[in-house]
């Protein structure tokens, strides 16, 4: 049961931030440190990719483990509308396939980092990230996934 009435709730839930998150900014200091640059949300790009390496031709999603229904610690679901909450998870985790798809289809490399590869009992250092990070761009693979 919801302790907050409904308008509050839908107040709270859309005042969560898309960009700039602290997990983002974390990773965007630890890539910076180690010499890398990059463009932030380039909105000509299928799903406004969180981090465009153009000189690798490749882009990273952050993202957060609760909205995009990771399946770690970080990811649980409402008691409450269970329904609600199963079609919505299920329609970022479809809309986040699409984009990838469509970025790959592009000729672009695309990586996804979790949010509890830097948060949480399971995170690691924002250094380990980014030299996992480093190491991807200057690879050839196409995905890449850290969580």
């Amino acid at each position: 049961m919801d302790t907050v009435a409904p308008d509050i709730r839908s107040k709270i839930m859309a005042s969560v931030g898309q960009k700039n998150t602290g997990v983002e900014i974390l990773l965007r200091k630890a890539l910076h440190r180690r010499g890398l640059r990059y463009r932030l949300h380039d909105r000509s790009l299928p799903g406004s990719p969180d981090l465009v390496f153009p000189r690798f031709r490749a882009v990273i999603f952050v993202h957060g483990c609760y909205w995009h229904a990771h399946g770690c610690h970080r990811s649980t679901v409402p008691k409450t509308r269970n329904a609600f909450w199963a079609a919505k998870f299920a329609a970022n985790k479809a809309r986040d396939a699409k984009k990838a798809k469509a970025l790959r289809s592009l000729g672009w490399r695309v990586m996804t980092v979790w949010e509890c590869a830097l948060r949480g009992k399971t995170a690691r250092s924002s250094e380990a990230i980014a030299k996992r990070v480093q190491a991807w761009l200057k690879s050839r693979s196409t995905n890449g996934t850290i969580g």
